[in-house]
């Protein structure tokens, strides 16, 4: 004889529980994860070039970016778990996106500004506070896409080890286009703060765009919230604008400036990063200010009687001042200058004074 077992009033029933929320169509739960895992990268990338400006290129610099990124990383892998437990994922993934495309927007001013701050203390711990502000918060929240969308798309636990593994990989995808996309040709052809308000407001239009998508009923999202984030990107916009670069040119290598010597109107320094690299007087080509350009010019004078035209080949140009100085004390002389950075010579051409023909020739490129 068959019994039955009384159930407890208290215990939740399979009918009682929520509902699980329905997966996000399969090209689109891809996308996202790897959209969002290469705009970590992207902003890692440009961490260096937009830090090189005042604190240099260093290995502290390279180490607090590095270390700073995969702590936000982390950070926001975790948290982005337990919230996705805790709230339905597909109202977070909106929002997700468009806080992680604020926050991009909000690195150019807040980088800037306390950049100078960093300058003026030269401390490594300046290097690893200008990082963390600028570059934790949004790698920690764009981290949070991938399992978010983990979360919606486990059906069953059966499935986890496919799911999982899929998404992990199209993530480390999106991270490496990220990164030699940027490094490669996105920094040279567009410049930094181009590339910072793009990615930025393309996750806040995505974001706004996926929130609208999946917003269930009840939840339906407002004119004027999207118009006030519509307006909060736009102002973070304007302000990176506004902050405006050290940079006067921006290249794959470097940060160029060149600035006018306040104590000889005719004198002009290049400066690559944080480097004092080369020093020009555009009235008078043999003045050498550097100790390591007037080295060079008397071991010359040395080897060579002074006056007597000579063919030099120079590794790297910078601000031409050494083949200058040999037009100058040496005429007829030749030099062929072999310049890593294509974009030093037009640089050299508009603010120095170079000019180039027979006797001065450029080779831009690898040597």
């Amino acid at each position: 004889m068959a019994t039955s077992t009384p159930q407890d009033p208290a215990a939740p029933s399979a009918s009682s529980a929520p509902p699980r929320p329905a997966a996000l169509p399969g090209p689109l739960a891809d996308s996202l994860v790897f959209f969002a895992s290469g705009a970590v990268l992207v902003l890692e990338i440009l961490a260096a070039r937009m830090l090189a400006p005042y604190v240099g290129v260093t290995l502290e610099t390279y180490t607090a970016i590095i270390g700073v990124v995969l702590a936000g990383i982390a950070f926001g892998t975790w948290a982005g778990g337990r919230l996705a437990d805790l709230i339905d994922p597909r109202r977070m993934l909106g929002p997700v996106l468009v806080a992680g495309g604020l926050l991009a927007l909000a690195t150019l001013p807040l980088v800037r500004g306390l950049g100078e701050l960093a300058l003026a203390r030269g401390e490594a711990s300046a290097i690893v506070l200008l990082a963390l502000f600028g570059f934790f918060p949004p790698a920690a929240v764009l981290s949070a896409v991938s399992p978010t969308v983990v979360k919606l798309q486990l059906a069953s636990l059966r499935e986890t080890g496919a799911v999982v593994g899929r998404l992990s990989a199209l993530g480390t995808a999106g991270a490496l286009l990220g990164t030699f996309l940027t490094g490669f040709a996105l920094v040279a052809e567009l410049g930094i703060s181009p590339i910072i308000i793009g990615l930025g407001a393309t996750l806040v239009i995505a974001g706004i765009a996926l929130g609208l998508l999946l917003a269930a009923s009840g939840h339906r999202r407002s004119v004027g919230g999207v118009l006030g984030v519509l307006a909060a990107a736009l102002v973070l916009a304007g302000l990176g604008v506004a902050s405006g670069s050290r940079c006067e040119l921006e290249s794959a290598y470097y940060c160029a400036r060149v600035e006018v010597d306040p104590a000889r109107p005719s004198g002009r320094l290049l400066l690559l990063d944080t480097l004092r690299h080369s020093y020009v007087d555009l009235a008078d080509p043999k003045r050498l200010e550097f100790d390591y350009a007037r080295v060079i010019g008397d071991a010359i004078d040395v080897l060579r009687p002074p006056g007597r035209p000579l063919a030099a080949l120079h590794i790297g140009g910078g601000g031409f001042t050494l083949p200058r100085y040999l037009a100058a004390t040496r005429p007829g002389s030749r030099s062929t200058v072999l310049e890593l950075d294509p974009a030093l010579p037009e640089l050299a051409r508009d603010r120095l004074g170079l000019e180039t023909g027979p006797a001065l020739r450029v080779r831009t490129g690898d040597a």
